[in-house]
């Protein structure tokens, strides 16, 4: 896939899984299980889960319990493989 066509993939996609209050644990078994079914899910990082972190650290501790790679972060968003 070329740097474009991941780009246009990226953007039309929607967040699917939505790290709230419960934090990260809550959602790393649903993002692997997601993963299983597509080749990349998008996650939105809400207030609540942010803290004083910033959304490219929770993006990446996420990845690393939910088996994932990260593919890019944008705004309060991440985008796993």
């Amino acid at each position: 896939m070329g740097e474009q066509e991941r780009r246009r993939r990226i953007h039309d996609l929607d967040a699917t899984v939505r790290v709230g209050k419960g934090g990260i644990k809550a959602v790393a078994e649903e993002l692997s299980d997601q993963l299983h079914e597509r080749d990349l899910v998008k996650v939105k990082f809400l207030r609540s889960a942010r803290g004083g972190t910033d959304t490219e650290e929770l993006a990446n501790t996420l990845a690393a319990k939910a088996g994932a790679e990260v593919i890019e972060t944008r705004g309060h968003t991440a985008t796993y493989r």
